[in-house]
């Protein structure tokens, strides 16, 4: 992997030799998307129809058709949308979705056990080790996409990770949390090449309606530490769901686990507080008037963290979380921190004043279910 200026890391990029693509096919054909998953279902993308102006999450023409060849590797193969977001996320972190023609070689860089690198194209893959292809293959997004393929889907349980973690099981990266950053612009791009290609994005992804099950998503994530709670019995709260031990006064309202899970997907990893305070007896803020009260409860959220990043309703992260929530949320719904920042307005949401540390978001003052297919 070349070291100017781009997304990537050094990788080592050493995995097993593929199965042939034939079986591969075969082997995934019974594979669906997560239960919680939403990602943007595309059908073949024309990259001809990308205009040249064209500037989606910071990426240019020629990058995005580069994105393009990456979700119709994945169609081809026939991976589900997760698989084509988490292929454009690999890339975005290893080249900044370029096709790098020159690498480490002669740079005196080397792999974690000496050896000499060589890493081209895309996912910045080392053609000299012979598993990957020949050196003009690396630089064939189609084929470069296909080769990364072929090793994520034999990592064992890889929808269910992290996408990080999946991603780096594949590259092989120093830092597993390395692409985690780069899953928001990757949804973006995905959500973007969804529309040119017929597919769903926005409104159209897929989350499940069942609360359990949603709660048991989140379960997961608190598990494998992309989810994280500030308090403990806000935890206990989504794994009482989970267990189907909920009891009136301490449930979560469907919506409320949509939204997280929803969050999650896009962002990689998120960090919550308060969720149903009538549960807990807590009187903060509006005590029981709060909209972590009011009707039972757990209809409303406060985000802290996204990405890693604090929330404080202004800066880039709060503002991309209520983009998401303003894709998704019926009217009526509401969003905190209006005095935080200046000169935002969204479609459907409702904006109230609260503390510049997190990101309040309810669906107390509405009946109506989120804009998704669940």
């Amino acid at each position: 992997m070349n070291q100017r200026g781009f997304a990537g890391v050094i990788t080592a990029a050493i995995a097993a030799p593929a199965a042939l693509i034939l079986g591969l096919v075969l082997a995934v054909a019974s594979l669906g998307s997560p239960a919680n998953a939403c990602a943007a279902a595309t059908g073949v993308v024309d990259a001809t129809k990308i205009p040249t102006d064209a500037n989606v999450a910071g990426f240019s023409q020629s990058q995005l058709a580069n994105a393009a060849a990456i979700v119709n590797a994945a169609s081809a193969l026939g991976l589900p949308p997760a698989a084509q977001t988490i292929g454009v996320q690999a890339a975005i972190g290893e080249s900044s979705l370029v096709n790098i023609g020159y690498g480490d070689e002669g740079d005196g860089v080397t792999n974690p056990d000496g050896s000499p690198t060589c890493s081209l194209g895309l996912f910045q893959q080392q053609w000299c080790l012979g598993d990957w292809g020949t050196k003009e293959q690396v630089m064939d997004p189609t084929h470069a996409a296909t080769a990364f393929y072929q090793r994520l889907v034999g990592v064992a349980g890889w929808e269910g990770l992290e996408p990080s973690f999946a991603i780096n099981a594949v590259q092989i990266n120093a830092d597993p949390y390395h692409y985690t950053k780069f899953r928001a612009a990757a949804v973006e791009v995905t959500a973007y090449l969804a529309e040119l290609g017929g597919g769903s994005a926005g409104g159209g992804c897929s989350v499940s309606g069942d609360a359990q099950q949603l709660a048991q998503g989140l379960q997961t994530a608190m598990d494998n530490g992309t989810l994280t709670l500030l308090e403990s019995r806000y935890a206990e709260q989504i794994t009482n769901m989970a267990n189907g031990t909920a009891v009136e006064g301490c449930k979560l309202d469907v919506r409320t686990l949509q939204f997280i899970t929803l969050a999650l997907d896009k962002f990689g990893s998120i960090g919550l507080s308060d969720l149903n305070r009538q549960c807990t007896g807590s009187l903060l803020g509006a005590g029981e008037g709060s909209s972590h009260w009011v009707k039972g409860g757990g209809m409303g959220v406060d985000f802290t963290v996204v990405s890693g990043t604090a929330l404080d309703g202004r800066n880039s992260e709060s503002l991309a979380l209520i983009d998401l929530l303003s894709s998704v949320a019926p009217d009526g719904t509401r969003v905190g921190q209006i005095q935080c920042r200046s000169g935002q307005a969204w479609p459907h949401l409702t904006e109230i004043e609260d503390s510049c540390n997190h990101v309040h978001i309810d669906f107390a003052y509405t009946d109506q279910p989120l804009n998704i297919t669940s």
